[in-house]
């Protein structure tokens, strides 16, 4: 964990923040009064966009718990965590493997406020947190070497963060150096916002944010696909986040029907 001065010095509370307008959408409480009117201008735009947000959180469970205990993953590198939300990444995965290292990465000074609650893992297991940019996966790779084992496999989670890169800010460049990286074996979690079920609604999200300052970018389900480039697909392959491997859901309720604008993938580098 880095950062010499104490983050709430640091945190910008003028503009909305991604984090902190998702973290609105599931109920939570670290956020700010602009974080809470970007959200209800979204909720204006599209009423479903709480569903969206905690079919995401359902789709990195499912992701974590299949990797976890029926790959036997023992490494993953989770950037753009966001502010600490329960059951947490490292939570699911050392439930199923107990050994598990967990790293994770995220630049805002909220999620560093906030860490102390994603290092409590199990005794045999390992999780760390690191303040870094995710346009920078050079310095990313090598902070989280000191814990993970590049040479063996580890599980990259890019959830919900892509969305949040342009394609000429290289997005898909950013995620090849990633997945490059990473050793036979491994996998890579994506989960990212797509205007191709609800174009009008998305469209005017897009923009609602981009107002506050934020760029977001929706991207079809073969441009989707493009981030997976080189990997093999696991099945279903990239759908609708509420439509992958439902069956994986422990404890979760119906909530709702239809898909939700984000597709959601697993790919395996062999």
């Amino acid at each position: 964990m880095t950062g010499t001065e104490p983050a709430a010095q640091r945190i910008d509370t003028t503009r909305p923040h991604p984090a902190r307008v998702y973290d609105w959408f599931l109920g939570g409480k670290d956020n700010y009064p602009v974080d809470e009117e970007l959200g209800r201008q979204i909720i204006s735009i599209e009423s479903g966009a709480p569903r969206a947000a905690r079919a995401n959180r359902r789709f990195m469970r499912r992701a974590t718990r299949l990797l976890a205990e029926q790959s036997g993953i023992r490494q993953y590198l989770d950037i753009g965590t966001g502010i600490p939300t329960r059951p947490n990444l490292h939570q699911i995965a050392q439930r199923g493997v107990p050994d598990a290292r967990v790293v994770y990465v995220d630049n805002d000074p909220i999620v560093l406020a906030h860490a102390e609650a994603l290092l409590h893992g199990t005794p045999e297991g390992v999780t760390e947190y690191l303040q870094a940019d995710a346009r920078d996966p050079a310095t990313i790779l090598e902070r989280a070497a000191r814990v993970l084992d590049f040479g063996r496999p580890v599980a990259l989670s890019l959830i919900a963060l892509m969305h949040f890169v342009a394609d000429e800010d290289g997005a898909y460049d950013l995620v090849g150096t990633l997945v490059d990286a990473l050793a036979p074996g491994s996998f890579l979690v994506l989960s990212a916002l797509t205007a191709d079920f609800e174009p009008e609604q998305v469209r005017r999200g897009v923009e609602a944010y981009a107002a506050g300052g934020v760029t977001l970018v929706a991207r079809s389900q073969d441009e989707t696909a493009g981030f997976f480039k080189g990997l093999e697909l696991v099945d279903p392959g990239i759908v609708s986040l509420v439509d992958w491997r439902p069956e994986l859901a422990v404890d979760e309720t119906p909530d709702g029907e239809g898909p939700v604008p984000l597709y959601g993938g697993v790919g395996v580098k062999r």
